[in-house]
């Protein structure tokens, strides 16, 4: 994929995540995962730590399937029921996101998710 990292000079220099990205490609729209096993059980019931975990990994699980890597990915939004849960999302997108490469990122805290054991749910859009 071919990309440009866009960080304006008159912006915060963002840590963790990038202002904008211009990639080209195919966009694959990569509905909000949440901490699903295979088995279809929560992973990591009151852990944000574990649940950020498993929910970084059902997104390179669908952008593989789809034939690309987490670094296809140019933007992430991320839903947190407390935002005391940013440093822990923070440390597993950091461990999947090789190289200092950041997708744009928003972040949102929520008041609830689809099941009140889910702590944080992200959706994200890859370039293929």
């Amino acid at each position: 994929m071919a990309f440009q990292v866009i960080n304006p000079s008159v912006l915060p220099t963002p840590t963790g995540y990038n202002h904008a990205i211009r990639a080209s490609g195919t966009p694959l729209f990569i509905s909000g995962q949440v901490s699903i096993g295979a088995d279809g059980r929560t992973v990591g019931k009151g852990d944000p730590a574990a649940q950020a975990a498993q929910v970084f990994a059902n997104l390179k699980s669908v952008v593989e399937a789809a034939g690309g890597s987490m670094n296809d990915v140019v933007k992430l939004t991320t839903y947190a029921v407390d935002l005391a849960y940013r440093p822990a999302i923070a440390e597993a997108r950091a461990k999947v996101f090789a190289g200092g490469y950041y997708p744009a990122s928003t972040f949102v805290v929520v008041s609830g998710l689809a099941s009140p054991d889910f702590l944080l749910e992200i959706e994200a859009v890859a370039m293929l």
